[in-house]
């Protein structure tokens, strides 16, 4: 049996977590699970699903346990200011954490809109400082926007074997986001 196939040789679909600004990156949001949808169970949150009104242990507390508790895989959807929303921050941090359903594979995709997109490098100055920190350690990778259905689920399947393979080089130690570090 090949890794993410079943015995009949089906693909398994993983759950994914699609984490992103929701303010300014929603139509790549939309796009991406238009395109590739197909190819995962999404755990995301909708707009709408959760009153922003609530507090922020609430909300954090309703990501860990309706969304993110059973996610295989969290996707860091990057654009210009993903870097500096607590809910991605949050959320990432979540996924990492070994309490919440075993910790989360975790990557991100450089959205067309990124200063550093289709450069073929990337500073880490410009992604979100938790997700930096797993690139840095070895446990998370950076990817351009997926160019094929193979392309997406190669990354989600490394994603997902290197969740238990890589598990000692996770780093979850930067405190959470209090507030938004930009609009």
């Amino acid at each position: 049996m090949s890794f993410g196939y079943n015995q009949n040789s089906q693909r398994v679909k993983r759950k994914v977590f699609i984490s992103y600004y929701h303010k300014d990156d929603q139509h790549y949001r939309n796009e991406f699970e238009r395109i590739f949808g197909h190819l995962f169970i999404s755990k995301s949150v909708n707009p709408g699903d959760i009153n922003t009104d609530s507090s922020d242990e609430y909300i954090k507390r309703l990501i860990q346990q309706d969304y993110l508790n059973d996610c295989s895989v969290l996707i860091v959807l990057i654009g210009p200011k993903t870097l500096c929303r607590k809910h991605v921050d949050w959320e990432t941090s979540a996924a990492l954490n070994t309490k919440v359903g075993g910790n989360s594979g975790v990557f991100g995709i450089l959205l067309p809109t990124h200063p550093d997109a289709n450069k073929g490098n990337y500073q880490y100055a410009n992604i979100p400082e938790r997700l930096a920190d797993n690139v840095k350690s070895g446990y998370a990778k950076i990817y351009e926007w997926p160019q094929s259905d193979a392309n997406l689920v190669h990354m989600i399947e490394t994603a997902f074997s290197e969740k238990t393979t890589l598990k000692d080089k996770i780093d979850n130690s930067r405190p959470q986001y209090q507030n938004n570090r930009c609009d």
